[in-house]
C-alpha cells in the first residue's frame, strides 16, 4: 500500500481546519510531523490536494473529490479497530438533531440506546435543520435527525416518522374560545414563530400557503420554550410540533387551536452523507429510532 492511515488522518484533519497546526493539535502530533505526512502523501502520488493561501490550506478540486473516499476508508478502519478491541460493540456515534427532536425525542432515545449498548459513547448536537445538514454534509456528524425537507445531492434523506404541528394560544386570548379558526382569524392574529432555516418554520410556511405574506409575524425565535413563554404572556399565538406542547396543554397554561382546513402534518427524517460509510453504530441507531416510534 502506497499510503498510511496516519497520512490520510492528517489529510482529513487539515481539510477540516484548513491549518496544519490545528490539525496537528487534534491528532496529538507535532506540526512538523503533520506537515511531513501531508507532503509525503502528495509527493507519493504527484498530486496537490490543497491550494496554499498564506498559512491557510484550502481543499482544491482534487482534494474535494478525495475527501469523502478517505473519510469512508477511515470510518471502516475505525470500526475494524473497535471490533477488535470491543468485540464489535458500538464505540462512538455523533448524532445531530433539530431542536424539537433533540429536546423532546432524541435524549430519551439516546438514554435507552446507551443502556442497551453500555460501551457506546453518543454525542448529541442540537441545532436547526440548516445547521445539522451543513454538519452532516461536512462529515462532522455521522447522522442527523431533522424536521425540515431537504433536497441536496450530497445528502441521503430517509423518512423516519410522522409529526403534526399544533396552533396554540394563552387561555385568555380572544381566539381561545373559537372551536375552529378561519383564514380571516389567522390573518387577524399576531404570530410568534420559529426562525427561518428551521424545519418547523418550513412546515408552518407551507401550511400557510396563499396567506403567508399577509400574516403578522410579530416575533421569530430560535427556541421552542421561548415561543411558549411569549405566547403564555399574550404576545401572540404560536405554531409548534404537538409533541412540544402536550404537557402545557395538560397543565392548561396553553390552549390548542384548530384550523383543520389547512395541512399541519409533516415528516421527520434521517439524513446521511451519501459517500459516508454506514457503520454498524449508525445502522443500530436508525433501527433503534424506528422501534422507538
Amino acid at each position: 500500500m502506497r499510503f498510511t492511515l496516519k497520512q490520510l488522518q492528517v489529510f482529513l484533519a487539515v481539510a477540516n481546519h484548513e491549518n496544519v497546526t490545528l490539525a496537528a493539535v487534534e491528532l496529538a502530533m507535532s506540526q512538523s510531523a503533520a506537515s511531513t505526512a501531508l507532503k509525503q502523501l502528495e509527493k507519493r502520488f504527484d498530486v496537490n490536494l490543497f491550494d496554499r493561501i498564506g498559512k491557510r490550506l484550502q481543499l482544491n478540486e482534487q482534494g474535494i473529490a478525495l475527501r469523502p473516499k478517505v473519510l469512508a476508508l477511515i470510518s471502516r478502519a475505525e470500526e475494524l479497530e473497535s471490533s477488535l478491541i470491543r468485540h464489535n460493540e458500538i464505540a462512538q456515534l455523533k448524532v445531530g438533531a433539530t431542536l424539537t427532536i433533540g429536546n423532546y425525542l432524541a435524549v430519551e432515545i439516546m438514554a435507552k440506546f446507551m443502556q442497551q449498548y453500555p460501551a457506546a459513547r453518543v454525542e448529541l448536537d442540537v441545532e436547526n435543520t440548516a445547521a445539522i445538514a451543513a454538519k452532516v454534509r461536512n462529515f462532522e456528524l455521522d447522522i442527523g435527525l431533522v424536521e425540515g425537507e431537504l433536497q441536496e445531492a450530497d445528502l441521503d434523506v430517509r423518512q423516519w416518522r410522522d409529526d403534526e404541528l399544533a396552533l396554540f394560544c394563552a387561555p385568555d386570548h380572544p381566539l381561545a374560545g373559537n372551536p375552529r379558526l378561519s383564514d380571516a382569524d389567522l390573518l387577524t392574529a399576531r404570530w410568534i414563530v420559529r426562525e427561518k432555516g428551521s424545519g418547523t418554520r418550513q412546515a408552518f410556511d407551507r401550511a400557510m400557503a396563499g396567506i403567508l405574506s399577509k400574516l403578522e409575524l410579530r416575533l421569530e425565535l430560535q427556541h421552542t420554550e421561548a415561543i411558549k413563554r411569549a405566547v403564555e404572556k399574550g404576545l401572540g399565538i404560536g405554531c409548534l410540533s404537538k409533541i412540544t406542547l402536550e404537557e402545557a396543554f395538560r397543565r392548561g397554561s396553553l390552549v390548542q387551536l384548530a384550523a383543520p382546513h389547512r395541512n399541519w402534518t409533516r415528516k421527520f427524517y434521517f439524513i446521511l452523507h451519501r459517500q459516508k460509510y454506514l457503520s454498524s453504530g449508525v445502522r443500530s441507531w436508525m433501527e433503534y429510532c424506528q422501534n422507538a416510534v
